[in-house]
This record gives structure tokens, C-alpha cells and sequence, in this order.
């Protein structure tokens, strides 16, 4: 009959796919259920605000219309549903595959089993399958499958997040409009079942069993299963574990498999007393605690509560004597077995002879002691037992007790097993290598002996005193053929032949008398050993390793041995020569892989690789968890050399007396650093911790304080980022790291990563923390809670250098790159301000506060568009005067006839739309001024830090655009394609070396406005009475209550028109030019001397627009004539 995995056996080729599929189903939700957005559960006041409208359970499907209803009416809610759905819609598209495919599994396992009925496969039924060893073990895997994924996303996705997930793919997708799409039936399938993980939460009636069979199953197929998995040894585990006291942890799997598919059977459960009775005496005469898949842990005592004759046959096993004799075996097991470990792991005891000799013992305790440590750690587990139900504390109480349970004995005989299983697989492995080799070899020698003595008795050969003997030539002769006979792949006849050469050996002694002779008793006791050594080395298989593999398997600790973490932490601290036993400790426990792997290894699935990946990457996650100690005990040694650093050690000046070595050598202040074996990544992940903690901490405002904070706590904050990087560089010969890569590759990477979570308050499609190219799962950047509206410290220092720098409060002189405040004339601060965070967090933080200030910027300026379209230009009385207005001034290069009367009557009617525009316009104004100020600090420090780098980017920049220009003039030269990302690379590094006008920057894409050089015009003519004209500052306000200050006004200003086509800003310059003609006619007609505040103003606005904007002198005077300009320069 043909194998039945063999490639060419349909029947058996389709379930192994299945088996093997199911593997990969619940690697993927137990990856997933890291990942579910934690808007989808809505626990906070603020998302159940904010989203419960969007986010809705299947009571959606009661009404749909009544929920899109809600939506249409709300265009503030469209677009918060719009951008809900550009954020989740990969996400969710993932979690709906994934709860697709665990309906499409159950669909082809029933497709699978019709066909079976049906006679599909040729000579195969559901019983014949069942007959085949292969096919038992698939079949009842297939189910069990099934079972622990429908637990698996119940524990794990909680049944409303659930329903939302899948109300919101269902609203996001195609798939409402696809014809084939089976979401109603997946929605059956997964609907809430009431169901919560959390301690203490009550258990829905008829659960799981109602779940279980919302997919009906063939009532057939499952009580064949169940009897196949109640009475066969399907994976013939018990040959491992020949004594009968073993026989539950032999078939502990198969144990578990058969509690997950009673679910499908439940009458067994309830009534069929019995059947029960057999189960729990095979299964759980002596446990209660069992591991479903891959370390989910069950306490049958809570799981079985329901069902009456599943309690009932339990409670033998739970009866308080029973309980005392199982504890009392294992502590008595405990205490016996640790001592011949430790014997057993003394250097050079484990000898290649030992083992050999000892195969069987050796095994034994690796039996025993596995099984101990399995009781023991199911047992005893915390997440096995809800201490809010009282019979359950009342059995752990009994257990801790009655096993002398402690954890630290436990753990350290679970580390002397690892280690001890550890060495004696890696000998036997090499046993096994080289057992050919080796055997051969003592065969050759064994014949060669004999071969000797043969030629000696034939008196050729010289020994002392030895007689020529035929007989005994020719028998040796014989002897030395029979031993080369000898076939290494016949084992068995080989062995058998090897005993009887023995012994012929032993015989030939005595009846010949060569007791005398020491040299031939020696030749012969040589021979009989070298047969030993074959007959031992004959006996290397290879079912040991499989023995001590099946004895060693630790799956079921894959969640509990968590609870392991603090001690094996702590005794690293103490003694880090701990971390080669903790080695095999991690690597028994990677044994645990092999479980969800081998069905899909030998499917040659391609989920072979992602599955593996998750799991291995679950493992590593954890090794680099406990080893986490290790850098965290050397930042503890950091902190401490961070105070010598920062607090006593005097900075060693350039030039240096003889005579004053002395004082600086500061030999009472140093600190020994014994440098163990540390980690780099172990190192960066705690230094990303505590710098992100330290910027955290340190950047916290009190925008209610008297004088700002910022000045102080940027001091003080680089303070302690030089004395992190300062110990830093004192530490890294010790440890052989490169600090200074480290440091700026982390530290740019945590400011980095803050600005990108701070700008995703300004972004429609958020960057999640599995999207962002600067969080990492293995060194993660820490989260911390938002104490202000800011998200993180770079939002909360960016809000508090607008804060005091408000233009509403201070006034800025551009002169002196200083601001002062309006009522007490005191300095606030000044361009030195950037300098500090310079010095505090580096280019990248004046780098990511200068993106961070883009961001407003666009945010303010799109806001403002939308209020004009909805405010200003919905307002009927304003556009009528907006529309006489430009009347009026046609021709614009002609002269306004009362000129005054006009402009005050427009600025008047207009009046209450200035105070919103003002406002805007100041922000815009002010956060360009800000931007500028970080520019001349980047490129101050980049001139003076890199000069090379300076000279060489100015230089390409300068090039590059001169290409481009050369380009416009003729086509026909160079430029770089679509494709090429050169200008957007040489941007990026531009921004960071300062290189860069921020005035020149577009921000927003923009359409075209009616009356929008009119409306800025009457804008700019509105402000100009409420400021006033001062020789030594320049524009300022008149009154410190009804304040404007001129710069950011006149940047603002600039910023709002350079986002629009050039010719608004002509035709907007041309009015300011026409304003000043026609006040100035009036005024001499009226035959006025002196030339008006408000052309003062307007002429101030027009220089500085061209000092600015860097644009000739001619834009000016194209609209004013040069003798206003030079009677205006008089006056200056």
C-alpha cells in the first residue's frame, strides 16, 4: 500500500495541507492579536467620544441605514470616518483574511470528510484513514486544530473588538459589493460569545460548546476522533516513557488534544459518566493543569465546573489525599534528583565510556526530571488558577504546600536539566557521527591482534618462551577472519557474532593454559576489549536522541516559563557565568518550535518560513528580555559615573602646570566598570529607555510660571544629556562598543520618532508604530503618556517656545534677533535660545522642531483657506464690498478719488473678519521667524562643525539649480527624471545644514480665490492705524493692549501670498501702491506737509517685503514713484 504522506497519495496530501494550514492560522492570530488598534476597544471616555459613532458592533446590521444616516449628516463625521479608514483599513484587511481563513479551514475539513463519504479518494473511507497511523494522528489533529483556533481568538480578540473589526472591513471594503465574498458566514462563525480572559469574568452558559458548533461537524467523524484519541496511543509516546507512573505525561498531548474535542461532543461531558471515568483515569489520574498548544494552560477543575459528569469524574483525582500523595512524589522526586544532576554535570564526569555504559540510567533521569519539572510548573502556575474562585486557591494552597514548592529550587533544577540534556545530546550526536568510523576502527584492531598471536604460536614470530602450535595458529587465524567478517550494517547478527567471539576468546584462556604467558593474556584481554567497544559502540541509535527529544519537550512552558524572568534576571546580576546554562534552557524551550512546524515542514508549506519567523521571533524576544539585566546593571554603574561625571570631575583644561597635574588627576572620584559580557543591542535598548525617560521628564512646562522654565530646563537638560554621552564615551573601550555610533544613532532615532508621533496629530493617514522606520521591536522607543495637549517632549518644547514668543505679548526686533515683552520692555529671549537646544538635542532635535513648526505651519494655513471659503466668502456684505471696492480702484494704476473716505468706509465694513485673519497671520508670521532662527543655527553649526560638509552641499545645491535654470532656458539640456529622487534627497540634507530660505516655501497646494488681492489689501490698510513708526525699533504697536507686531505680520503676510500664483502677489502690491499715491495726492491737494502714519506704514511694508523676499528694488518702485520713496527715506 502507498505511504499515506507519500506526495502521490491525494487522500492523504489534502488533510496534511489542511493540518498544516491550521498550524499557520493560529501562528498568524497570535501574531495579530499583538497588533489589534486599541481604538477598536474602546476604553477610553475620549475614543467612545470621539469614535462611537464610527466604530460599531453587529448591531449595525440590525440598521444600516440608520448608522450611515447619522454619518451623512455630519460632514465633520465623514471625514473623522474617512481618515479612520485610510489609518485601519491595512490592519483590518489583515484580521479579516485571518478570520477568513479559519472559516475557510472548517469549510475544506467538512469539503475534506464528504469527499471521504463519498468515495472520492479511491479505496480510502473515513475508517480505512483512521486504520492508518499517519492518517489517525492528521484526522484528530485537523479537529483539535479547529478547536484551539476558535479559543486561540476568543482569548485572545475579545468578541466585541471583534465584531467591530469586522463591522468596519465590511463598511471599508469591496467586499459588502462582492457577490462571492462568505463575510455573513464568518460573521456567524466569530459574533461575540460574551466570552472575557480577564480574572474573575463569568463564563457565558454554554460555552464553548455553542461556539464550537456554529459550523456543524459530521457527529460521525467527531466520536470517531474522540474514540481514536481515548484509547490509542496515536503517537506511540508511551515507549518513551516505559514506567507506568509516566504514563500521563507520555500522553499529555494526545490529553490535550481530547480536551479541546469533547468540546464538540459536549454530551459526553454531561451525562456519559463512564466514557468520563476511563478519560480521566488514562489521562488525569494525576494532574489538572494542561497546556492546549503551545503553553495556553487550562485548569481542568474551572473548565469542567459545568459538566456534571466530567466533574464528577475528576473530583477522584482532586480529592485532597490524592493531591497530597501527587505533591509529596514530586518533592521527594525534587529533592533526590537535583543532587545526581549535579553529579552528573561535574567537569569531566560525563565521559564518552559513562554514557555508553549507562544509557538507560542517564535516560531514566532525564525522565524523572523532566517530568517533575512539568508537574511542578503546570501546577503551581499563577495563570492557572483565578484566586477569585475559592476551590481553586483552597488545590494551589494544598499544592504549594504538601511539594515544599520553591521557585528558586525549581528553577535551578530546571537549568542543571537543560544542561545536563544539553551535553548529553551534543556527545551523543558526535557519538553518532563518528560510530562507523570508530567501530571500524576496533574492528581492525581486534583482528590485528589476533592476526599477531596466530603468528606467534607459529614459532616464526620471537615471544619468550612461547611453544610452536599449530592448532592454536589456525584457530587464531580463524578468529582474526571471523572478526573482519563482521558487517557494521547487520547490526543485530553482528552483535550477536561479537558476544560469542567473547567468549571464545575467554575459553581459549583456560583449556589452553596461557594464564602464564602475560604477554599473550594481554593480547587477548586487548582483543575482548575492542569487541566490548564494538558491541557498545553497535548499540548508539539513534532512538536515543529521538527518546531524549520526546523526554525533553518544554512546549509547555512557552508562556509560564515567564514567570521565571525576575529570578533568572537576578541571578545573572549575581553570577553571569549563569548565562551558559541559561543557553540550554533557551534552546530545550526552542524544542517547543518543532510542535506547530512539523505538519507544515512536511506539506512543503510556504507558511514554513513565517510561521518559524514568529515563533523564533516570540523566542528571541524573551532571551533578549532576561538578558536585559545585563545592560541595565551597567547603566546602574552609568548612572553613578553620570554624577562623578557631571558633579565632580572638573573638565581637564587644553593647557595644564606641571604642578597642577595633581588636582585634576581627581583620584578619589573615579568608579571601576567591570565589564562583562554586555550586549550591544541590550546596551542601546537601555540607553533609548532612559534618554527617552530623561527628555520625557525634563520637558515638562509650566506655562503658569511667572518667568518660563524653557531657559533652565534646557540647561538643565544638557547637563544630563552630556553626562549620559560623556560616561557613555568613558564606558565604551570597557565594553569594545563603538559609543559614539550608538549614540547618535539612538538618540536620532528617539528624536526622530517623537516628532513623527507629533506630527501624526497633524496627518490624516497616522504612522503607526508598525509602520514607523524608527520604532524597532527589539530596541523599542518607550511611549510615554501626554501630560498636555502636546504628544510628546518635542511637541510640548516647540508649543512652549510659541507660547513666549506670542506675538499677541512680546515684540520681536529683527535687528538684534531678540524679543521683548510689550508692558515690561525685559528681554524674553532671544536667537541664543536655539543655541541651548543646539547643545541639548542636537541637529536632529532643531531638525525635527523645524519639521514639527512645517506641520503648524500647513495645518494653520489650510484651516485659514477653509474659514475664508466657508466665513469670509460666504458673507454677502462683505463681498459686496469687496466687489465696490474693486470698482473703485480700476484703473490700479490710476489714482483712488477721496481716497481716504473709500479705504476707511471698505476697512469699517469689513471690520469684524480682521481679528480672525490677524490672528493666523501673527501665527504663520511667528513660527516663519522661528524657522528662519533654526536655519541660521544649523547652518551655523554645519559651517563650524563640517565645514567640508557645508562647502560641498552649497556647492551642489548651487550647481544643481543652475542645471535646472540652464534646462527652463533650453530644453534640450539635462534634468532629472521622474524617477530620480536626487532633489528630494539633497532637500532632506539641505533642511538639516540650514541651507535653506524658509520664506521661499510652498506649503500648501492652493485653487484660485476671488477677490483674494482685495481682501489681503484691506487686510494690511486695517492693521495700519494701530501701529505707529519709531526710528530706533522700527514699526511698532501703539498700544501694548491692542498689540501687532510688525515682523510677523509682514512674514505672514508674505508666507499667505508666495502659496498662490505670482500675480496675486502684483496685483496685491499694486494696490499698496495705488493706497500710497492716492493718500499722498489727497494729502497734497489738502496741501498737507507731513506724510501719514498709515503711507508710513504702507511704504515700511514694501521695503521690508523686498528685503525679505531678496526681489530687486524695481518690484517697489514699479508702483511708487522714487520721490515718495526718497521724501519717505528723509523721514527714516
Amino acid at each position: 500500500m502507498v505511504d499515506f504522506l507519500a506526495e502521490n497519495n491525494l487522500c492523504g496530501q489534502a488533510v496534511l495541507r489542511i493540518v498544516s494550514r491550521g498550524n499557520a492560522i493560529i501562528a498568524e492570530l497570535l501574531r495579530l492579536s499583538d497588533f489589534i488598534p486599541p481604538v477598536f476597544r474602546l476604553k477610553d471616555k475620549s475614543d467612545q467620544h470621539k469614535y462611537g459613532d464610527i466604530v460599531c458592533d453587529f448591531s449595525y446590521f440590525k440598521g444600516p441605514e440608520y448608522y450611515d444616516g447619522k454619518l451623512e449628516n455630519k460632514p465633520e463625521l465623514q471625514d473623522l470616518d474617512e481618515e479612520f479608514r485610510e489609518n485601519n483599513i491595512e490592519i483590518l484587511s489583515r484580521f479579516y483574511l485571518a478570520f477568513e481563513s479559519v472559516h475557510k479551514y472548517i469549510v475544506d475539513l467538512n469539503r475534506y470528510l464528504d469527499d471521504l463519504h463519498e468515495g472520492v479518494y479511491i479505496q480510502q473511507t473515513l475508517e480505512t484513514v483512521l486504520l492508518n497511523e499517519d492518517g489517525k494522528q492528521l484526522l484528530c489533529e485537523a479537529l483539535y486544530l479547529y478547536g484551539v483556533m476558535l479559543l486561540v481568538i476568543d482569548q485572545k480578540i475579545e468578541g466585541e473588538v471583534r465584531e467591530r473589526m469586522l463591522v468596519s472591513y465590511y463598511r471599508y471594503s469591496a467586499a459588502r459589493s462582492s457577490a462571492d465574498s462568505n463575510l455573513d458566514d464568518i460573521c456567524k462563525l466569530l459574533r461575540s460569545t460574551c466570552y472575557s480572559s480577564q480574572p474573575g469574568a463569568k463564563r457565558p452558559a454554554n460555552y464553548p460548546e455553542s461556539y464550537f458548533q456554529r459550523v456543524p461537524i459530521s457527529s460521525t467523524f467527531i466520536s470517531m476522533v474522540i474514540g481514536r484519541l481515548r484509547s490509542d496511543d496515536i503517537y506511540n509516546q508511551v515507549s518513551a516513557y516505559p514506567l507506568p507512573e509516566h504514563r500521563s505525561t507520555a500522553l499529555a498531548n494526545q490529553a490535550a488534544m481530547l480536551y479541546v474535542c469533547l468540546y464538540f461532543s459536549p454530551s459526553i461531558l454531561h451525562t456519559q459518566q463512564a466514557k468520563m471515568r476511563e478519560i480521566v483515569d488514562k489521562y488525569f489520574p494525576d494532574n489538572w493543569v494542561i497546556s492546549i498548544y503551545m503553553g495556553i494552560t487550562v485548569n481542568l477543575v474551572e473548565a469542567w465546573e459545568p459538566y456534571k459528569a466530567a466533574k464528577t469524574a475528576l473530583n477522584y483525582t482532586l480529592e485532597s489525599a490524592n493531591i497530597k500523595e501527587q505533591a509529596s512524589r514530586y518533592a521527594a522526586s525534587m529533592e533526590s534528583l537535583r543532587p545526581q544532576v549535579l553529579q552528573l554535570l561535574k567537569e569531566g564526569f560525563l565521559r564518552e565510556e559513562i554514557i555508553l555504559d549507562n544509557i538507560p540510567k542517564l535516560l531514566n533521569c532525564l525522565r524523572d526530571c523532566n517530568v517533575t519539572i512539568r508537574w511542578l510548573m503546570l501546577h503551581s502556575a499563577e495563570s492557572a488558577y483565578d484566586l477569585n474562585n475559592k476551590r481553586l486557591r483552597q488545590i494551589k494552597d494544598q499544592v504549594l504546600h504538601d511539594s515544599k514548592y520553591n521557585v528558586k529550587i525549581l528553577f535551578q533544577l530546571l537549568l542543571d536539566t537543560a544542561q545536563f540534556e544539553f551535553t548529553l545530546k551534543e556527545m551523543f550526536k558526535q557519538m553518532l557521527s563518528e560510530k562507523q568510523i570508530k567501530w571500524e576502527s576496533f574492528q581492525k584492531e581486534g583482528s590485528e591482534r589476533m592476526t599477531e598471536l596466530a603468528e606467534v604460536f607459529s614459532g616464526v614470530k620471537p615471544l619468550t618462551r612461547v611453544e610452536k602450535n599449530e592448532n592454536l595458529q589456525a584457530w587464531f587465524r580463524e578468529i582474526s577472519k571471523q572478526i573482519e567478517s563482521l558487517n557494521y550494517e547487520d547490526s543485530t547478527a553482528a552483535g550477536r557474532k561479537t558476544v560469542q567471539l567473547i567468549q571464545a576468546l575467554v575459553e581459549v584462556q583456560e583449556f589452553h593454559q596461557l594464564e602464564s604467558n602475560l604477554q599473550v593474556c594481554q593480547f587477548l584481554a586487548d582483543t575482548r576489549k575492542f569487541l566490548h567497544q564494538m558491541i557498545r559502540t553497535i548499540n548508539i541509535k539513534e532512538e536515543v536522541l529521538i527518546t531524549m527529544q520526546i523526554v525533553g519537550d518544554l512546549s509547555y512552558a512557552w508562556q509560564i516559563i515567564d514567570s521565571f524572568t525576575l529570578i533568572m534576571q537576578e541571578s545573572i546580576r549575581v553570577n553571569p557565568s549563569m548565562v551558559t546554562k541559561l543557553r540550554a534552557t533557551f534552546l530545550k524551550l526552542a524544542s517547543a518550535l518543532d510542535l506547530p512546524l512539523l505538519r507544515i515542514n512536511q506539506a512543503n508549506s510556504a507558511d514554513l518560513l513565517s510561521v518559524s519567523q514568529f515563533y523564533s521571533g516570540e523566542l528571541v524576544a524573551y532571551v533578549r528580555k532576561v538578558l536585559q539585566i545585563i545592560p541595565e546593571s551597567m547603566f546602574t554603574s552609568l548612572a553613578k559615573i553620570i554624577k562623578l561625571q557631571i558633579h565632580d570631575i572638573m573638565e581637564v583644561p587644553t593647557r595644564l602646570d606641571k604642578d597642577k597635574l595633581k588636582d585634576y588627576s581627581q583620584l578619589g572620584a573615579r568608579y571601576e566598570v567591570d565589564p562583562k559580557q554586555l550586549l550591544e543591542d541590550g546596551i542601546r535598548k537601555e540607553l533609548v529607555k532612559r534618554v527617552a525617560y530623561a527628555l520625557h521628564k525634563g520637558l515638562i512646562f509650566n506655562p503658569k510660571a511667572k518667568s518660563s522654565e524653557l531657559m533652565p530646563k534646557l540647561k538643565e537638560m544638557a547637563a544630563t544629556m552630556d553626562g549620559f554621552y560623556r560616561s557613555f564615551e568613558y564606558i565604551q573601550d570597557y565594553v569594545s562598543i563603538y559609543g559614539l555610533k550608538i549614540w547618535q544613532e539612538e538618540v536620532s532615532r528617539i528624536i526622530n520618532y517623537n516628532v513623527e508621533q507629533e506630527c501624526n496629530s497633524f496627518l490624516r493617514a497616522k504612522i503607526q508604530d508598525w509602520q514607523s522606520v524608527h520604532q524597532s521591536t527589539h530596541i523599542p522607543i518607550p511611549k510615554f503618556p501626554s501630560v498636555d495637549e502636546s504628544a510628546t517632549f518635542i511637541g510640548r518644547l516647540c508649543r512652549e517656545i510659541l507660547r513666549i514668543t506670542d506675538p499677541k505679548v512680546t515684540c520681536y526686533i529683527d535687528q538684534m534677533n531678540t524679543w521683548y515683552d510689550l508692558k515690561s520692555h525685559h528681554e524674553v529671549t532671544n536667537n541664543r535660545l536655539f543655541s541651548e537646544i543646539q547643545n541639548t538635542l542636537g541637529t536632529f532635535g532643531l531638525n525635527g522642531l523645524d519639521r514639527l513648526l512645517c506641520f503648524m505651519i500647513v495645518k494653520e494655513l489650510q484651516n485659514f483657506l477653509v474659514w475664508i471659503q466657508r466665513t469670509v466668502l460666504k458673507d454677502k456684505a462683505a463681498l459686496d464690498v469687496f466687489k465696490a471696492m474693486l470698482g473703485a480702484v480700476n484703473p490700479i494704476q490710476g489714482i483712488v478719488g477721496n481716497a481716504s473716505k473709500v479705504y476707511a468706509s471698505a476697512v469699517a465694513k469689513t471690520q469684524k473678519i480682521w481679528s480672525a485673519y490677524l490672528e493666523v497671520i501673527m501665527k504663520v508670521g511667528q513660527m516663519q521667524i522661528l524657522r528662519q532662527q533654526i536655519a541660521n543655527e544649523l547652518n551655523y553649526s554645519c559651517k563650524f562643525d563640517s565645514k567640508h560638509l557645508a562647502a560641498a552641499l552649497d556647492n551642489l545645491n548651487k550647481s544643481l539649480l543652475a542645471d535646472i535654470e540652464a534646462h527652463y532656458q533650453d530644453p534640450s539640456l539635462p534634468y532629472p527624471k521622474e524617477d530620480n529622487t536626487l532633489l528630494y534627497d539633497i532637500t532632506a540634507h539641505l533642511e538639516a545644514a540650514g541651507i535653506h530660505n524658509p520664506l521661499n516655501k510652498i506649503y500648501i497646494t492652493t485653487k484660485r480665490l476671488p477677490y483674494f488681492p482685495i481682501i489681503n489689501f484691506l487686510f494690511v490698510i486695517a492693521q495700519l492705524p494701530r501701529l505707529l513708526y519709531n526710528k530706533n525699533r522700527g514699526m511698532t504697536c501703539k498700544k501694548a493692549t491692542d498689540a501687532v507686531d510688525w515682523p510677523p505680520l509682514v512674514l505672514g503676510m508674505l508666507t499667505l501670498l508666495k502659496q498662490f500664483h505670482s500675480r496675486y502677489t502684483q496685483q496685491f502690491l499694486a494696490l499698496i501702491g495705488q493706497f500710497i499715491r492716492s493718500i499722498m495726492e489727497q494729502c497734497t491737494s489738502q496741501k498737507i506737509p507731513d506724510m501719514p502714519s498709515d503711507v508710513v506704514g504702507a511704504l515700511m511694508f514694501l521695503e521690508d517685503y523686498v528685503k525679505y523676499t531678496k526681489l530687486s528694488r524695481k518690484v517697489a518702485e514699479a508702483h511708487v514713484p522714487s520721490f515718495i520713496f526718497d521724501e519717505f527715506r528723509t523721514i527714516l
